[in-house]
C-alpha cells in the first residue's frame, strides 16, 4: 500500500482503489473491518510539496461502550492532506525564515501536513488514520443503551436483574445512624 511518488512525472493524477480487509494490520487496534476498504485519491503534485484529496469508504465493527455488543461504523471519510520530503519544515517550504524560530506561528491550514520519506507515502498509515477519526469517542450501539449492571455484570439490554446500584458513602454511617434515632 505504498505510493511510489518518482512513478508520477505529471503534476496531477488520479488512484481509485479497493483493498481487502484482511489487508490492514490492525492488531492491538479496538476496532476491525467488516468490508472492503475503497480508497479514491486525487493527488497533485507541487515541486516537492504533495497534496492528497480523497474519500475513503469502508464498514468497521467496535463494540458499544456501555454493553459490550458489537456496533457497526459505516466511514464515508474526505480527507486533503498535504505532504512534505521528511526533514523539511512548513516554514522552509514556504519560503520564510529559520524553521527553528521560537516566534514561528502554526497556520490552520498547516494542521493537515504530513511528511513522506524515500519519495513514498505510505498510503495505509493514511488510511488507518481515517479509521481511527471516523470511530466515535463513545461509541454506542444506540442513544438509550442501558449498558452493564455493575454488580452481576448482566446486559441491562436483553436481561434485568435485582442488584443493588445505589452506592452510599461509608463515612456518612455515623450520621446516618443519629438520624435513624430521631
Amino acid at each position: 500500500m505504498l505510493l511510489d511518488l518518482s512513478r508520477f512525472r505529471g503534476t496531477e493524477d488520479h488512484l481509485d482503489r479497493t483493498y481487502p480487509p484482511d489487508a490492514f494490520d490492525l492488531k492491538g487496534e479496538e476496532f476491525r473491518l467488516t468490508a472492503p476498504v475503497h480508497l479514491v485519491v486525487d493527488l497533485h503534485k507541487d515541486g516537492r510539496k504533495i497534496r492528497l484529496r480523497g474519500r475513503l469508504q469502508t464498514t468497521l465493527e467496535t463494540v458499544c461502550g456501555r454493553c459490550l455488543d458489537p456496533l457497526t461504523v459505516p466511514v464515508d471519510a474526505p480527507f486533503d492532506l498535504m505532504y512534505l520530503p521528511a526533514g523539511e519544515s512548513i516554514v522552509q517550504v514556504r519560503g520564510g525564515g529559520n524553521a527553528d524560530d521560537d516566534g514561528t506561528e502554526v497556520a490552520e491550514d498547516d494542521l493537515g501536513v504530513s511528511f513522506y520519506k524515500d519519495e513514498v507515502i505510505d498510503l495505509g498509515e493514511l488510511m488507518r488514520e481515517q479509521f481511527i477519526l471516523a470511530l466515535p469517542m463513545k461509541p454506542l450501539c444506540r442513544d438509550e443503551c442501558a449498558g452493564l449492571c455493575p454488580v452481576c455484570g448482566v446486559n441491562r439490554n436483553r436481561d434485568t436483574c435485582g442488584c443493588r446500584t445505589e452506592w452510599t458513602d461509608p463515612r456518612m454511617d455515623a450520621l446516618r445512624r443519629f438520624t435513624d434515632q430521631s
